[in-house]
């Protein structure tokens, strides 16, 4: 079992009013949850799953499992978000990104929706884990602008994906990966990895500071960059094997790490895009760049490919579970017709007998059935050819069973 030592913060930032972050550092679960929605429902958001996370840190049997229980806990924090939205009309938009790791072995287990990040430090290189859920994200990966374009983009903020009341079944990123001793991870908001450039946290992850000191650098970074963001900071480090394992006590901070409030929020909520949300807008002014005036009919075409995705992915589910169904059916039908091709000599009443099927009964359903009784007694029989009837005698089709029983025949004259 790998030895671990991990440290989670999280600060309001420099402008804002509350923490709508959460963070969790557990014994075997690590997560933070960046939540959005206003004054009265990011906070919630973010604390639910937490919340959640709390329930699945516990010792898995194999990575496979872990992110099993990953997704599907994700998938219930969102219809949890999704039943208070309906008990609490006034949180209606709030939502999440959630970015966690689960750490069985030598094995790391990522889940992913939002733009929250996960970052691997190995050997000297750092290693974005994750892919942004975001719209300039999408025009990256289809070549609209350029990554350094997306940093200074004006609609940075756009979520694709996110965990709240706006999709019913959330398509949440999974993956395995290895780890070994001397890796680091990174987990946090994007009021880190918005604010400060890479080459920074790269220098942070690599100055040899322990899990506790490091995430206080970092944090101490995003204030130097004017971050007015909340700042959410999970570090892991994976130690070499031989270093004493410390009692470890989770630690959750962030909104989550105090009692939820349901308060109603103190303006009326405008409305918002059903399949989109947006990160609170900052109040610093963003740099001109690369942005075409057909980029906003792009948004559409991009909402409505997620759409169609969604609905294909449902398709695809449906499809999956009706063949899997059918391929049951099959399977039974088939196994039944061939125990039914099947045949075997037993005793009934001291004489012997001859049964179609096999020996065997599934859900209280028997497969065989009798098909005669002959003449010849079993007491007639020599001793080993009554212990081979007693045990039956199986036959792989009717001629062979006529064989058998022509055979015992003979044997009792």
């Amino acid at each position: 079992m790998a030895t671990i030592r991990a440290s989670a913060v999280s600060d309001v930032g420099l402008t804002r009013s509350n923490n709508q972050d959460s963070g969790y550092a557990g014994r075997h679960i690590y997560l933070v949850a960046d939540g959005m929605g206003g004054h009265a429902g990011g906070d919630v958001a973010s604390a639910i799953v937490v919340q959640a996370a709390r329930e699945l840190d516990v010792e898995y049997a194999s990575p496979f499992d872990a992110e099993r229980a990953l997704r599907q806990g994700l998938i219930a924090a969102g219809e949890e978000l999704a039943d208070t939205v309906a008990s609490h009309p006034e949180l209606t938009g709030m939502g999440t990104t959630v970015s966690g790791i689960a750490i069985i072995g030598d094995s790391v287990v990522i889940a992913h929706i939002g733009d929250s990040r996960i970052y691997r430090f190995r050997g000297g290189e750092m290693r974005q884990m994750t892919s942004d859920h975001t719209f300039v994200q999408r025009l990256v990966e289809t070549g609209r602008i350029t990554a350094e374009e997306a940093a200074h983009h004006p609609k940075r903020s756009v979520l694709m994906r996110v965990l709240g009341d706006v999709d019913a079944i959330p398509e949440i990123d999974t993956a395995i990966h290895e780890t070994r001793p001397g890796d680091r991870w990174l987990l946090c908001s994007d009021g880190l990895s918005s604010y400060v450039d890479g080459e920074t946290i790269y220098g942070i992850l690599d100055s040899g500071l322990p899990a506790d000191q490091t995430a206080a650098a970092l944090l101490r970074a995003s204030f130097d960059a004017g971050a007015p963001d909340n700042v959410t900071i999970v570090v892991v480090d994976v130690m070499p094997d031989d270093e004493p394992q410390p009692g470890v006590d989770p630690v959750t901070v962030g909104a989550a790490a105090k009692p939820l409030s349901f308060a109603p929020p103190p303006t009326r909520r405008q409305p918002r895009l059903p399949a989109l949300l947006l990160h609170p807008f900052t109040s610093s002014q963003v740099e001109a760049t690369h942005f075409e005036p057909e980029t906003d009919a792009y948004l559409a075409i991009l909402l409505e490919e997620d759409r169609k995705r969604l609905i294909r992915r449902r398709v695809f589910a449906g499809i999956s579970i009706g063949l899997a169904a059918v391929a049951v059916v099959a399977g039974v039908f088939f196994g039944y017709r061939y125990t039914q091709s099947q045949y075997y000599v037993a005793e009934v009443d001291g004489r012997v007998a001859l049964f179609q099927g096999v020996q065997a009964e599934i859900f209280g359903l028997k497969l065989s059935s009798l098909v005669t009784v002959t003449d010849t007694r079993l007491s007639d029989l020599p001793r080993y050819r009554q212990d081979a009837v007693r045990a039956t005698i199986s036959a792989g089709s009717l001629e062979r069973a006529d064989e058998i029983l022509k055979e015992l025949e003979n044997a009792a004259r």
